[in-house]
């Protein structure tokens, strides 16, 4: 449980970390997270509150959507998330990224992270973030295929980021058809390192 635990948290830790790369990147950061940007210059808060309020809402949506009782569970990883991406914002509140290049720079790195820390707190089979829980839930409710219900989740956070005037640019594009795949590449290596790991000692 105790090694179940710690992957989870490093996972989430370098996920937060890539998350609030794409956000520093000023190319515009994944349509979730530009909304969740967006709400915080709009109204306050900082983004990682947002992070947390709108994984509430979404974990009211999803249980609605699957006829299900809410995932409570998810709480924990959304307080967790939101919390590390303040951390983490605070952390780089002094980069700020000059030329197309230097910001483009960020921005990969900053979704190469993102990727590999989902690849890995999913290893762990602890609740998952409610966003990525709406993908399966649209599937669900509605038979969409994953990919079709991935990007109608993308959509949803798309215009209501430009309704709150959230950084939506290049990076935004680049974010939503990039990490799926990266997801892929990381998967595998982070399962073999995680079913070493588990049956050490």
């Amino acid at each position: 449980m105790l090694k179940r635990a710690v992957f989870y948290l490093i996972g989430l830790l370098i996920l937060s970390f890539g998350v609030s790369l794409t956000i520093v990147s000023d190319l515009g950061a994944g349509a979730w997270d530009a909304l969740n940007v967006g709400l915080s210059i709009r109204i306050g808060l900082t983004v990682g509150s947002w992070v947390f309020i709108v994984g509430i809402i979404l974990i009211v949506v999803n249980a609605f959507l699957r006829k299900h009782k809410p995932d409570y569970l998810a709480v924990i990883t959304i307080f967790l998330v939101g919390s590390f991406i303040d951390f983490w914002l605070y952390m780089l509140s002094n980069l700020e990224p000059t030329g197309f290049l230097f910001k483009l720079l960020v921005l990969l790195a900053g979704m190469t992270l993102l990727s590999l820390g989902i690849a890995t707190y999913l290893q762990a089979k602890f609740p998952v973030i409610p966003i990525d829980n709406l993908m399966l839930a649209l599937q669900d409710r509605l038979g969409f295929k994953l990919m079709t219900a991935k990007m109608t989740g993308e959509l949803i956070a798309l215009v209501l980021a430009l309704i709150f005037g959230g950084p939506i640019g290049l990076g935004t594009i680049i974010v939503t058809f990039g990490v799926g795949p990266i997801i892929q590449l990381f998967f595998p290596t982070m399962e073999k390192l995680y079913g070493k790991w588990m049956h050490e000692g």
